[in-house]
């Protein structure tokens, strides 16, 4: 079993969050807030929006310090409140929840959902009730200053944190999510240093609300070690006749992001898939737009451009914008069968590694890696797709693999079998890929997606031909049921 450290690194926000603190609307008097701290015995009652999104926040200490003989009971909330009210999500990790209230100096932070909407409250005391002095310790290294070099900092204890929960028996999907919290908070902290930094050098604030989404393995939570850089961005619609310094000013924030996270030890996305290139740029009119030309034209680029886009995941500024792209994503993609088939024919070449008597198929053009095997290749990656489009076919919103395993069992898309092979042959090659990758890390080699099956053991060799396998069959009932093809 995980040990204390691991269990802590492994908990989400939400399950451990109080009840919502009381909550006022924006136009509410100081009066009407103290009443309110009263009643509930609250020390923090919390001003939302008519969307129950929080706006601004009062504490006893705000009541103590600025109120008090300064202020009458008919001053607005809204001139004495705290803003911006800094949040939590409640699927987000916690120990990410303790590292900002810490940096803050905060001692309360809501908790909100993937829509903004309050749905709780976290406390310092409660959080570090929970952990021991150890654990602060760690928590302080992934908290490191929001510079490039912090963040490369971050970078390389979050290695050690990693190593440490595979070592303690973790599950490795849960490590992947980790890293990839880690990730999308770095990539979160780079934004407000670059958004801060260009106000510092008087380019102003950002002239409309955005979204920083990250795509691929960070937008599935199931990132490996050393992953490059695949972003976009969400920018809330404006006039076309103010594009040049809207969009202009997207642009500056883009490249110093990138370039802040390439610092920070991220390399830059090979093919262009980042937020500087305004394919992966626009408002969230355009990328609806874009969304319905791709379903329309079904030409290779657009299928392969579609295959990056489908598992993007907001980090960054107004992540409800990601959410609310995600539904309208879900609704035009649901039963769109003619459209998946044409995903699939596009990814079929992404076969198993498996081929005659169930032998492994090795590499042998890379000489580098000759008699190895492409476990991303030849393994996740034809999983990763096929489960995509069973999930973007039946409507199912989630990006993550095992969490879209999950709902189309329920679904019955899935039976109970089927669901639970795809669920070990996940795990089981994430497996064997982070073991080897924070070999190679140690090492000093270079990190790739390559295992010899000499390093298996037998059981382990069994259980990946098992895997393999299941996902052979994935891709033949897809290949089945999309194409008409029979066996």
């Amino acid at each position: 079993m995980p040990n204390s450290r691991a269990m802590a690194f492994r908990q989400l926000a939400g399950e451990h969050m109080l009840a919502p603190p009381p909550v006022l609307p924006l136009n509410s008097s100081l009066g009407q807030a103290v009443d309110s701290l009263a009643r509930a015995a609250s020390d923090i009652v919390v001003a939302v929006d008519a969307g129950g999104i929080p706006r601004g926040v009062l504490t006893e200490q705000d009541v103590a310090r600025r109120v008090t003989f300064r202020l009458v009971r008919d001053s607005p909330l809204d001139a004495v409140m705290s803003r911006p009210v800094r949040v939590i999500r409640a699927n987000d990790l916690m120990f990410h929840a303790i590292a900002r209230m810490r940096r803050a100096g905060l001692r309360h932070m809501p908790v909100v959902d993937d829509s903004d909407r309050l749905v709780g409250m976290l406390t310092l005391d409660g959080a570090l009730a929970r952990i021991n002095g150890q654990l602060v310790d760690q928590i302080e290294s992934l908290s490191r200053p929001d510079t490039p070099a912090g963040m490369a900092e971050v970078r390389a204890a979050q290695l050690e944190v990693a190593e440490q929960l595979l070592a303690d028996g973790a599950p490795t999907p849960e490590i992947q999510a980790l890293v990839s919290h880690i990730n999308n908070d770095v990539y979160r902290r780079m934004v407000r240093h670059c958004v801060g930094a260009m106000a510092d050098d008087g380019l102003g604030a950002p002239p409309r609300e955005f979204c920083l989404i990250v795509m691929g393995s960070g937008g599935r939570r199931e990132s490996y070690l050393n992953p490059d850089q695949d972003n976009g961005l969400i920018i809330a619609d404006y006039p076309d006749a103010e594009h040049d310094r809207i969009d202009g000013y997207f642009l500056e924030l883009a490249d110093r992001v990138t370039q802040a996270m390439a610092g920070a030890g991220m390399p830059l996305c090979n093919g262009y898939v980042m937020a500087v290139n305004p394919l992966w740029r626009k408002t969230a009119s355009q990328w609806r737009a874009q969304m319905n030309y791709w379903l329309s034209r079904r030409n290779p680029a657009a299928l392969r451009l579609s295959d990056i886009f489908f598992d993007f995941y907001g980090v960054a500024g107004e992540r409800r914008m990601a959410t609310e792209l995600r539904q309208y994503i879900t609704d035009r993609l649901r039963n769109n069968r003619s459209f998946m088939r044409e995903m699939f024919l596009q990814d079929e070449h992404f076969g198993v590694a498996l081929g005659l008597f169930n032998r492994f198929i090795l590499e042998k053009e890379d000489k580098g890696h000759r008699g190895e095997l492409n476990l991303k290749i030849t393994g996740t990656l034809p999983l990763v797709d096929g489960i995509r489009a069973l999930a973007l076919l039946h409507g199912v919103p989630e990006t993550g693999t095992l969490a879209r395993i999950a709902k189309l069992r329920e679904q019955a898309v899935l039976d109970k079998d089927e669901a639970d092979y795809l669920n070990g042959a996940f795990r089981h090659i994430s497996h064997l890929l982070l073991r080897q990758q924070l070999a190679d890390q140690r090492q000093g080699k270079a990190v790739s997606n390559y295992v010899h099956p000499a390093t298996l053991t037998d059981r382990e060799d069994d259980m990946l031909v098992d895997a393999l396998k299941a996902i052979r069959d994935l891709r033949d009932r897809l290949r089945s049921d999309l194409s008409g093809e029979l066996f």
